[in-house]
């Protein structure tokens, strides 16, 4: 009886064993958080991301586009609505990026979005008008950003290629200031633009950010008709309908200057259920030093606590979290990143946190 204990439990000591390596290799295998996606005219996975949230957190497309593009790409593309990017696309356009993905940038994590549907999330605009435009600063990087319109010749049921876009971009923005930190859902750059005077219905605009401190571009795709609407948007939740973006008082400067080097983490939500959620944080080194070390701190706003954290070490102080690395994880080189990962409990709205960061 002794000997078939201890059998017992070298087997599930190793079992556990391999099911910690199993989910450290999984998580390890995650693709990076990214740092951006138009909000006004709002994208396909932003508008999607808007269908689908739920109080929990959760995310459950109403939108049948939005649900097709779900069920080819998977959920967490909209976790991470913000993450439609190349990071080899250094400017590259036509040659590069196929037609036919132009709305996932060719990402393989966002393909559903490419899909030819006339019934995806649409805001509703007047040709000719100057709007502020909106695209989120989920991680902010100097760069520059280029909107195109699509050609008459457009149609919905077909996947967008590159000479369905008019030529040259409608409107190009560099280094505009911002609103709101990064790591959240709301903060973003704002511009404004006079959107194209001599179209009509149904277009598409497409986007594109083309960093200017890397590689790294971000694309995406907004539906939007133009018929008189003042950025309303339709085919969005359980009521159909989400309102113009509401003004916005008291901007901060113009001159805003863009981002200097520093530390930057990225916060997202990778599941979600009733009663808890999975959580990651990338940490990005944006300095000109290799850093031996990093620290990660939060205060969570909606009484949410970590149950277990992994590729780190975590303390808590009633709210208030604070993350170092692991002994392997610590060294990160300039332009580098490395995450951590946890498990958290839920008893109410699964608010995001502002993650504070700094390298040493």
């Amino acid at each position: 009886m002794s000997s078939y204990r201890t059998r017992t439990t070298v087997l599930l000591t190793a079992a556990m064993t391999l099911l910690a390596a199993v989910v450290v290799l999984i998580t390890r295998s995650e693709p990076a958080a990214a740092h951006g996606a138009a909000m006004v005219p709002g994208s396909r996975t932003f508008l999607c991301w808007r269908d689908g949230l739920s109080p929990t957190g959760e995310i459950q497309p109403y939108n049948p586009a939005c649900s097709a593009a779900v069920d080819q790409s998977g959920a967490n593309s909209l976790y991470n609505w913000f993450s439609v990017l190349r990071s080899d696309a250094a400017g590259r356009t036509v040659g590069f990026i196929p037609d036919g993905q132009l709305c996932s940038g060719g990402n393989s994590g966002f393909l559903g979005y490419d899909l030819a549907r006339t019934d995806w999330p649409l805001t509703h605009l007047t040709a000719g008008q100057s709007i502020e435009f909106r695209y989120s600063n989920w991680a902010h990087h100097p760069g520059t950003f280029y909107f195109y319109i699509t050609k008459d010749s457009w149609s919905p049921t077909r996947p967008l290629a590159w000479n369905d876009l008019e030529e040259q971009p409608f409107l190009t923005v560099t280094n505009p200031p911002q609103r709101g930190g990064p790591g959240t859902n709301d903060g973003h750059y704002y511009f404004t633009g006079t959107l194209p005077a001599d179209k009509s219905g149904r277009h598409l605009i497409y986007s594109r950010w083309v960093r200017s401190d890397s590689p790294e571009n971000f694309f995406g795709c907004s539906d939007v008709t133009f018929d008189g609407g003042n950025g309303e948007v339709t085919g969005i939740g359980p009521g159909g309908t989400l309102p113009p973006p509401s003004p916005t008082t008291a901007p901060p400067s113009p001159t805003t200057p863009p981002p200097s080097g520093d530390c930057m983490a990225v916060y997202k939500v990778i599941n979600a259920w009733p009663d808890g959620f999975q959580g990651e944080v990338e940490i990005m080194n944006h300095t000109a030093t290799t850093w031996s070390g990093w620290t990660a701190s939060w205060t969570w706003p909606s009484g949410q606590a970590i149950t277990q954290l992994w590729n780190g070490t975590h303390t808590s102080s009633g709210s208030a979290v604070t993350v170092t690395n692991a002994s392997y994880n610590g060294t990160v080189v300039p332009e580098g990143r490395t995450t951590f990962g946890f498990l958290a409990s839920l008893a109410g709205p699964n608010t995001s946190p502002t993650v504070t960061c700094s390298g040493s």
